[in-house]
């Protein structure tokens, strides 16, 4: 068998290559990442960083660039490859929270069969995700009230949402059982903000007194449904007094 290494004598001598000699193949240039920074950012990614800020004295119109970034673990300038700015952020929090209790709700209100099964079940299903610490939740209660004009909009368009799908709701539920409803739009609209702004109030109060909120809430609302009701039994002329 010939020696693995040529003696320095022969002819065919191998001569060592120099550390800077290029390879066959180059390497393509890899991308260089910080220690504790990720090389790849997703929308999701940054919206669970600002989830991880945010809380029921916390709200996103407080949050910086600087800190979901370092949350998410990127650099500030790599947040603008998903999102043109916080407010956009933001927004995409304030629809996300719409959507998901709108679902929440909305499945409570499909199992009523009854105005009082619909009250009670649609409001201790906010209720019980307002006692979850349901941070999106916390979201939508929050910036309607304390953010920028972007953000109150955004709130302003969920609760429409809200509004539009109860209305359908309220008269499905006049039809099966017969009853009268006086301005189904207006009635959605006064049940869902009435509920909403308790809940804001809520989120301040301590979770022992979250039942017996919620019994007020139930109350309240069923006195709205009543006075819809009332009123479209009234003759036209005793309504506009």
């Amino acid at each position: 068998m010939p020696p693995l290494i040529a003696s320095p004598s022969s002819a065919s001598a191998l001569t060592p290559l120099p550390l800077s000699a290029p390879l066959s193949e180059p390497l393509a240039p890899s991308r260089v990442v910080s220690p504790g920074r990720k090389a790849v950012i997703s929308r999701e990614d940054i919206v669970a960083a600002a989830l991880e800020l945010v809380g029921p004295h916390r709200s996103v119109s407080s949050l910086s660039l600087r800190e979901v970034a370092r949350e998410a673990g990127i650099a500030p300038n790599s947040f603008y490859r998903q999102f043109r700015d916080m407010d956009e952020l933001a927004v995409a929090l304030i629809d996300r929270a719409g959507s998901s209790l709108r679902t929440i709700i909305g499945e409570a209100r499909q199992r009523a069969t009854t105005d009082r099964s619909v009250v009670r079940g649609s409001v201790e299903a906010f209720m019980e995700q307002l006692r979850s610490d349901d941070k999106l939740l916390q979201i939508l209660l929050r910036e309607g009230s304390v953010g920028s004009d972007a953000f109150k909009q955004a709130v302003d368009r969920q609760l429409n949402f809200f509004e539009e799908e109860l209305r359908h709701d309220l008269v499905r539920l006049a039809a099966v059982q017969g009853s009268g409803l006086f301005e189904p739009a207006l009635t959605a609209k006064a049940i869902t903000r009435l509920v909403f702004a308790m809940g804001a109030s809520a989120m301040d109060q301590p979770p022992e007194r979250h039942a017996a909120l919620t019994q007020e809430l139930i109350l309240m609302v069923r006195m709205i449904v009543a006075g819809t009701q009332t009123m479209a039994a009234m003759e036209p002329q005793q309504v506009a007094r």
